[in-house]
């Protein structure tokens, strides 16, 4: 069971204790294009979590630990989506947000945070730098798989 608290651009949700047991194979379907998704989580054992559990959903996931080679990748990677913590040694989530919005090269790729910032005003400052939904720790999966699912969705339309 876990406690999801997501903050959208457009609304707030709120979601009481979940069980993740009944996702375990929902939604699964074979995916000749899969896309891809850049996670950045500088904590080993979330980054791990999220990259095994968006494998298993079908995504192609690049990780890292750090924001410092973050654009680097991002132009490599080319993901559909970015899934980012805020809180990240060398250079933080909100400076990398920053940098994304001060071009248009990367304003299409729609973002979601996954942090342990819970406080009205960091949501706020992340929402107000572009990001698409606000998930705080820790988060239930299967509200993120549903948020990640509708973002890269709405890419396609």
């Amino acid at each position: 069971m876990v406690l999801l608290t997501a903050f959208r651009a457009d609304k707030s949700v709120s979601n009481a204790q979940e069980s993740l047991t009944a996702d375990a194979g929902a939604g699964l379907k074979a995916n000749a294009d899969p896309r891809r998704i850049l996670l950045v989580e500088d904590n080993d054992l979330n980054r791990q979590m999220l990259d095994d559990y968006l494998v298993f959903c079908g995504f192609q996931v690049l990780s890292i630990a750090d924001g410092s080679g973050f654009f680097h990748v991002l132009a490599d990677f080319k993901p559909h989506l970015i899934l980012l913590d805020l809180r990240l040694p060398n250079i933080d989530g909100y400076t990398i947000l920053q940098q994304i919005q001060q071009g248009t090269e990367w304003l299409h790729i729609p973002v979601i945070v996954v942090s342990a910032f819970a406080f009205r005003a960091d949501q706020q400052r992340a929402l107000n730098l572009g990001v698409r939904q606000y998930f705080v720790k820790p988060v239930n999966l299967t509200d993120l798989k549903q948020a990640i699912q509708d973002e890269i969705s709405s890419l396609r339309a």
